[in-house]
């Protein structure tokens, strides 16, 4: 029998079987080895997989299909060891709160160098539109406005106006989707305003520390009246890239990749070599510092990586 993982606790799963729609509890019998880095969970939301039924409708994984992509958060505790968000994605879409909580313009870049990485389309959500300033809202279109010059889609939405809700289905529309985004930045209320009725649980920002609380334990998807779905996850605090060297890391900067061919030397990393066009645009302002920060320091953990 196949199907697809709709749920992930860590021992158990959720398999959607693709012929009937019926939905099994399921567990794992053997090992998954499917890439190099050690993994804290050998099946991830969205996985395709083969399985058998047993007495009482107990589900037993046997077979994972080959993934399409996947994105991948470091562990929390474990450095060397990393964590299958979501796989066979459509659509990765970001949420970016300019505050409660604040998002970090790095943390943004790295999410778009791993779907760069793992060959997945990104959305950049400007979400609580309605809780700015005129001054804040400026700067979310100044935001809006690099990104938008680097080639990302970006859309400003509200979960309590709707604004651009009906925008964001027709976007999501037959796509399988993923929220990503810092605990709190209304990823679980954004997908209550979608889909009405699932009544997922939110909660408020903390006022200690303007952090949100986590209110997403383990990965989920649900299925969109309109057609498609979306995987529900844990909120992130940071993705990770993987088996790359750090010669990669400028494929994943497309504005970096594209100035690549006007610097003198063929190799050029855009550190410190002569005649970089990359550090000549940094200089002129056509390629911001932020988005160059992040690059350095995914090179430099990728090299760090690469030599344990």
């Amino acid at each position: 029998m196949k199907g697809k993982i709709i749920k992930s606790t860590g021992s158990w799963y959720q398999v959607l079987e693709m012929e009937t729609g019926k939905i099994f509890e399921a567990r794992i019998r053997g090992k998954f080895k499917l890439i190099k880095t050690r993994l804290t969970n050998p099946l991830a939301v969205g996985d395709f997989v083969e399985f058998q039924l047993e007495q009482d409708d107990i589900a037993w994984i046997t077979k994972i299909e080959p993934r399409r992509n996947y994105l991948i958060r470091k562990s929390v505790n474990l450095s060397k060891e990393a964590h299958i968000i979501a796989s066979n994605i459509d659509l990765a879409c970001f949420i970016f709160t300019l505050k409660h909580p604040e998002t970090s313009l790095g943390f943004l870049d790295r999410f778009l160098a791993c779907c760069e990485a793992y060959n997945i389309t990104p959305l950049i959500l400007f979400n609580k539109i309605d809780v700015l300033h005129h001054e804040e809202i400026e700067i979310v279109k100044d935001i809006e406005f690099l990104y938008g010059e680097i080639g990302y889609q970006t859309l400003e939405i509200s979960s309590y106006s709707r604004l651009n809700l009906d925008k964001l289905e027709e976007i999501l529309k037959d796509k399988t989707s993923v929220f990503f985004g810092h605990s709190g930045c209304g990823k679980s209320t954004l997908v209550n305003a979608l889909q009405p009725g699932l009544n997922l649980k939110t909660s408020e920002i903390s006022d200690t520390h303007l952090k949100g609380k986590h209110t997403t334990t383990f990965a989920q998807m649900h299925f969109w009246d309109f057609g498609g779905n979306v995987i529900d996850t844990p909120g992130v605090r940071e993705f990770a890239m993987i088996d790359i060297e750090k010669e990669e890391v400028q494929h994943y900067f497309p504005e970096i990749f594209k100035k690549r061919e006007e610097c003198k030397f063929h190799n050029c990393l855009h550190i410190n070599e002569p005649k970089c066009a990359v550090i000549e645009s940094l200089e002129t302002g056509e390629i911001q510092h932020s988005r160059y920060s992040t690059y350095i320091k995914l090179m430099e953990e990728a090299e760090e990586i690469n030599q344990k």
